[in-house]
């Protein structure tokens, strides 16, 4: 396959429109229309990404305070490691589907713009673990091994105290690399815009409908966490249905014009 590129000034000028409270619905619809379109790639891209989650949970199964961080952090990188599938939503789009060769082909392109920003969520989500087990060990009273007695000594404690700064330092975290990625990405592998202009994207795209990215991002905590709790089988279809379903939000939220993106000629 080869690409061919568009000029891409006038796609990071569009000014997003049309959205509203009912669109991460819709773009859920989309995504899960995308799916079952051409399934492959997106449950490939679930498996492999919940055998991860299942070898963090064995190799930490006995250190909570390091497991609680290990998978909030998988909630940061996970978006780049499925930036593939915003290439099967693109083909879908046009009536097309591919196959994991094109998928693997675009992390085999070297593009240096998905290095630097896979790079940068990786020391995101390093520094959150980091910091999760920090305050889960030096605050806890007690040693927290396993699930129980997290749950016991920091979720349920009367007294306001750790899991309240753990969950505050998570979204503080959180919310800007939410910010920074969910336009950004699906615009690096459908655009040549650089990193920079893509981010700021991003964060025009949430200031501006503050209320349902908000939504969005509750949406894709909730369905991962609901993943989560079906000892992770959940997440083989949740994984490529949040990430087919984000790039039909970085459609409506960048107005993103045929013309000016990347396409595809096989």
């Amino acid at each position: 396959m080869t690409t061919s590129t568009d000029s891409t000034a006038s796609s990071t000028a569009a000014t997003p429109v049309g959205v509203g409270l009912h669109s991460p619905f819709r773009w859920l619809a989309l995504g899960w229309a995308d799916l079952r379109r051409n399934p492959v790639p997106g449950l490939a891209h679930g498996l492999l990404l919940t055998a991860f989650g299942a070898f963090l949970l064995w190799a930490a199964r006995d250190k909570f305070w390091l497991l609680a961080g290990a998978f909030s952090g998988f909630l940061i990188v996970a978006p780049i490691l499925a930036t593939g599938l915003y290439r099967v939503s693109r083909a879908c789009s046009t009536g097309r589907c591919v196959g994991m060769r094109e998928v693997v082909s675009l992390w085999g392109s070297g593009d240096r713009r998905l290095i630097t920003f896979g790079l940068l969520l990786g020391l995101a989500g390093t520094g959150w673990v980091l910091t999760s087990a920090g305050l889960i060990t030096l605050w806890s009273p007690v040693p927290i091994a396993k699930p129980v007695d997290f749950l016991r000594h920091v979720v349920l404690v009367r007294e306001v105290g750790l899991f309240e700064v753990w969950l505050l330092l998570g979204v503080l975290l959180a919310a800007p690399v939410f910010a920074s990625s969910v336009v950004a990405l699906p615009m690096l592998v459908d655009t040549t815009v650089p990193v920079s202009m893509a981010v700021m994207t991003s964060w025009r795209a949430v200031a501006d409908h503050p209320l349902p990215m908000t939504l969005w991002a509750v949406a894709i905590v909730v369905l991962m966490g609901l993943g989560m709790a079906t000892a992770l089988l959940g997440l083989i279809v949740l994984i490529p249905l949040i990430a087919h379903a984000s790039w039909h939000a970085y459609c409506d939220l960048t107005e993103r014009p045929p013309s000016t993106a990347v396409s595809d000629s096989v």
